[in-house]
């Protein structure tokens, strides 16, 4: 998001690292190890050094016979008081009928991964979601007393904490704001594989959904493993450190965590680096805010896709998907084979037959039919073919079920590996698919779903909540905000800045609601910053690109992390490696490359603007005026920058799909003006009545000059002082959303109006 020309931009407060086509300034100061390195060097060096020695001492640390926290696996999240209740949302644009979830499963037994998992009989798991041992090590001593090795951390400053939530919310039991850097958890953990289990090699993994921002963690004083990055997921076998412990009935489970509370080059999104939030910018969360579990796996199982499995079904033509199954612990010449298949409302579709893997490749690629024959057909539920005729083109395409937010059909696959030597199946996962295409080089200035004009109305969505900031405050939580946003007839969401739980995704999926993927931002250009956030970027890219309602990718917003493109080569070179990575990774989805402002290299020409409708009309009915008002959206050349190499710049690629990916912002006036100071909005109106009429003004005025195909609206929800969502912080209406669903229908109907030549 950002302000309008006229208005002070927050970014600016960061001169020392924004200093704009200084060519002087390009390359800042990369902090010092002992900035990025969780921990001062006197620590580091005095860790080191008394690592070896204190091996030693490890095998006599016991923990203690304390109950662990709760024996019966507690909820994926306690549920914080005052939650809104449960919503309908509508089917789709215009179609009055409410959209009967009641059929959609809740994700697994609440497991965190519900969009791929293993089957019920092989699904052994428990949640360390709920209270842990916490404290604050401001003073960074934790490393050098060991704590690690202790089965208690002391006992001073030490309270209780309820994971998932972060320090700084009120769900956390702390809800503290200050400045505190080095965090240490920790809690009692249980071996949960049988004697068979143990026998046949499975491992104990822990499997953490996003810790903020550098996590080291140790059982029973054993260091198990680290990991960088703090909104993508990461797993530990802790099966050596549990066996060479002696099995014991209670091990103890140790986190350290570092996130800066000041370094520019870590991506952090929203998160702000101030004394406290303003403008755009709000809470910081750090240590564990997604969720953390423990799970028993085979030793060579089938991979998510975090770990290299793709899923692409985007040939809508042929009706086949291509699959790519991967598989993690093989062995060398380990022979072992992959069969996949699919079904439709339990009807079975298509199966891959066996597959051996090759010697060299940890994986098996499949072409597997989608389309039903007659006979599949047949069987499948009266409902369903009432409401998705085979003939509906919006529906099928050649008996192949297409995903859409009106109609999210989802194919059920089934992924069994075997045993090559003995053909017994070693592992079995579930996940979903939905057929459907993206396509944005038609030339006509049109971005298509299924391969028809399709209108993407989006909200800017960030997902705090009041009492849990960027986490979930329950398993549902994301449904509700789907169901909200489709029941004001939009039809999905820029996720902004964030790496959303996974099971918003496994809602977007099966309730059709479009998603643009995008990471946190950092806010310095550095080889450090380009790392951190490069690392994070593809790892969050695999995690969610199987996803059908995933359709876009956008790696940087209005420049952030990226100071000066316009007189910086080396700058465009990095936005252009991320797109190419970008598309290497996923050719099938768009790649919006620097959301609203300097295009290097994108497929879709965005921008921001949150002028009035008078502004919005003025600019969106010339081509173009939209690509150069206020702010050019392409670059200029630069000539033999410092003797290097010259940059011929970019510019808007003729027919290309024209997007404005931030408008609105508009925030509702308070009669108490010391207030104002937490009511903070782009534009203001008078009343719900008068957002109302702005929010039609607005859209019209951007969608009937025919040059734009899809918008997003400044935002779903107010958060903390951003008070410019449709909805407020805790999820209430500010206009009758009926009403702002028939607004939504209008402006849908101007575009597609324009379009009848297409259809």
């Amino acid at each position: 998001m950002s302000r309008n020309s006229n208005m002070t931009n927050p970014l600016s407060k960061l001169s020392e690292v924004f200093h704009h086509h200084d060519k002087d300034q390009e390359q800042p100061t990369v902090p010092s190890e002992s900035q990025v390195y969780p921990g001062t060097d006197e620590a580091k060096a005095q860790y080191r050094a008394r690592q070896v020695a204190q091996d030693a001492q490890l095998s006599s640390v016991q923990p203690t016979q304390e109950a662990s926290s709760g024996d019966a696996p507690p909820p994926p999240y306690a549920p914080p008081p005052g939650l809104p209740p449960d919503m309908s949302a509508k089917a789709g644009p215009g179609d009055d009928k409410p959209l009967d979830t009641a059929d959609i499963p809740a994700p697994l037994n609440g497991y965190p991964r519900p969009d791929f998992h293993r089957t019920d009989s092989g699904l052994v798991w428990h949640s360390l979601n709920g209270p842990w041992d916490f404290v604050f090590d401001d003073t960074d001593t934790g490393l050098l007393d060991f704590w690690y090795t202790q089965s208690r951390l002391p006992d001073q400053g030490k309270r209780t904490i309820q994971v998932p939530y972060v320090f700084q919310c009120a769900a956390s039991g702390i809800d503290e704001r200050g400045v505190h850097e080095v965090l240490w958890y920790q809690r009692q953990i249980q071996d949960l594989r049988s004697s068979e289990a143990k026998e046949r090699g499975d491992r104990l993994l822990l499997r953490c959904g996003a810790i903020d921002y550098h996590a080291t963690i140790w059982l029973n004083g054993r260091y198990v493993g680290e990991h960088t990055g703090g909104h993508v997921p990461f797993d530990l076998d802790l099966s050596d450190a549990v066996a060479l412990s002696g099995y014991m009935a209670e091990n103890t489970l140790t986190i350290r965590v570092y996130d800066s509370a000041f370094d520019v080059t870590q991506p952090r999104g929203k998160q702000y680096w101030g004394p406290k939030p303003e403008s755009i910018f709000y809470t910081p969360s750090s240590g564990i805010w997604q969720n953390i579990w423990l799970e028993v796996v085979p030793r060579l199982r089938v991979a998510d896709g975090t770990h290299g499995t793709i899923i692409r079904s985007n040939d809508i033509e042929k009706g086949v998907i291509d699959a790519r199954i991967a598989v993690q612990g093989r062995r060398a010449q380990e022979k072992c084979s992959v069969e996949v298949e699919a079904s439709f409302y339990g009807v079975p579709v298509s199966s891959s037959g066996k597959k051996e893997l090759n010697k060299s490749e940890d994986f098996v690629r499949f072409d597997l039919p989608m389309r039903l024959s007659q006979e599949a057909l047949s069987k499948l539920p009266a409902e369903l073919l009432q409401d998705a005729r085979p003939k509906d083109p919006f529906c099928w395409r050649n008996n192949t079920a297409l995903w859409s937010p009106e109609h999210p059909a989802l194919y059920d696959l089934t992924i069994r590996l075997y045993n090559s030597t003995n053909g017994e199946v070693i592992d079995t996962v579930q996940t979903t698919t939905g057929m459907r295409s993206i396509t944005w080089t038609n030339g006509d200035g049109t971005l298509r779903l299924n391969s028809r004009p399709y209108f993407q109305a989006l909200f800017l969505d960030q997902g705090y909540w009041p009492s849990t900031l960027l986490t979930p405050p329950d398993p549902t939580a994301c449904k509700r905000d789907i169901q909200l946003s489709k029941a004001v007839g939009f039809n999905g969401c820029r996720k902004h800045q964030k790496v959303e739980s996974p099971e918003f995704f496994y809602w977007a999926d099966r309730l059709g609601f479009l998603v643009w993927g995008e990471m946190a931002s950092a806010y310095n250009f550095s080889m450090t910053g380009c790392e951190r956030f490069e690392a994070e970027w593809m790892a969050m890219m695999r995690r969610d690109l199987n996803h059908p309602s995933l359709v876009a990718w956008t790696p940087c917003n209005e420049s952030w992390g990226y100071p000066d493109l316009g007189g910086s080569k080396r700058q465009r070179d990095h936005l252009r490696s991320l797109v190419y990575k970008t598309k290497t990774l996923d050719p099938t989805r768009p790649v919006n490359d620097n959301c609203g402002w300097e295009h290097v290299c994108t497929d879709l020409s965005t921008f921001h603007d949150y002028a009035d409708a008078r502004g919005m009309r003025e600019r969106c009915g010339d081509l173009q005026a939209t690509l150069t008002r206020g702010k050019n959206m392409f670059l200029t050349a630069i000539h033999g920058q410092d003797g290097g190499e010259d940059d011929e710049g970019s510019r808007h690629v003729r027919g290309a799909p024209v997007f404005c990916s931030e408008m609105g912002g508009v925030n509702i006036a308070v009669k108490n003006d010391e207030s104002r100071q937490g009511n903070w909005g782009y534009t203001t109106a008078s009343d719900g009545k008068d957002l109302l009429r702005r929010l039609e003004e607005l859209l019209m005025a951007t969608v009937s000059g025919g040059h734009v195909c899809g918008i997003v609206w400044t935002q779903t929800t107010d958060i903390e002082q951003e008070m410019n969502g449709i909805y407020t912080w805790d999820r209430k209406e500010k206009m009758p959303a009926a009403q702002v669903a028939e607004v939504m229908d209008r402006v849908k109907k101007v575009y597609y109006d324009g379009l009848r030549k297409h259809w």
